[in-house]
């Protein structure tokens, strides 16, 4: 009888680990969280870094005007080829697409020159998250930016995958987080976000969406999601 019970519970333990590797996270409920403006505070990066880009245009003959800061605000979140079009309407297709790359660039150097900073207690709430909860980040920032944030902060310590709009042809976070959902077989989770883009991506596939009011928050983005946080602790409290 004892054999049998501990064969039985080996075979138990054996179909959790290979549901594990399959990404089939059925202890606990995921949580998704978006990266600018919810995990990093872009803010801090944000106008060197664009100061930056328009200078470069200015010196050109691109751009004759101060730089659009409070424009760009208000657009934050969306992929960035949509940020260019907002910004520099009149300009081609092929000055945009330079203009973004100066601007990605600049952003880059200043991540890995540490001039920007995650969120009060976001590594220590990370940490106690990932010890009950799959995290992951889906975030309509290039791979190469969300790359230069993990590395530079550590944060595959608890995120065990990050995932670019890159990815996505649609462009919208919606189909990405969808993705994610049938990748790793997702059934219940969270999306945690700043910005509508977030909160609907949790609508759309059925998770629970939790707004954080930061820097880039809407009033009335946020009175679409389930919950609202102003301290990214409070998170521990509602999962």
């Amino acid at each position: 009888m004892l054999n049998i019970e501990i064969i039985a519970t080996f075979k138990i333990i054996l179909r959790f680990n290979e549901n594990k590797e399959r990404g089939e996270f059925l202890m606990s409920k995921a949580i998704i969280f978006d990266m600018d403006g919810t995990l990093f505070q872009t803010n801090l990066i944000l106008e060197p870094a664009l100061e930056e880009t328009f200078d470069v245009l200015r010196k050109e003959n691109l751009w004759d005007t101060k730089t659009p800061l409070e424009q760009y605000r208000k657009i934050m979140g969306v992929p960035l080829p949509v940020v260019w079009e907002t910004l520099c309407p009149n300009h081609s297709l092929e000055i945009r697409e330079k203009s973004n790359e100066i601007f990605h660039k600049k952003l880059i150097e200043l991540i890995k020159a540490q001039k920007g900073a995650l969120y009060v207690d976001v590594e220590r709430t990370l940490n106690e998250l990932s010890k009950k909860h799959p995290l992951f980040i889906v975030s309509n920032g290039q791979i190469e930016y969300l790359q230069a944030i993990v590395e530079t902060y550590n944060l595959d310590r608890f995120i065990q995958h990050t995932y670019s709009i890159q990815l996505m042809k649609s462009g919208h976070k919606s189909d990405l987080v969808k993705m994610v959902k049938n990748e790793k077989q997702l059934r219940e989770g969270y999306v945690v976000g700043d910005r509508s883009s977030d909160i609907t991506a949790a609508k759309d596939n059925d998770l629970i969406a939790i707004g954080v009011n930061f820097d880039f928050a809407q009033e009335d983005e946020l009175k679409q999601a389930d919950f609202v946080v102003n301290n990214f602790k409070e998170i521990l409290e509602l999962v």
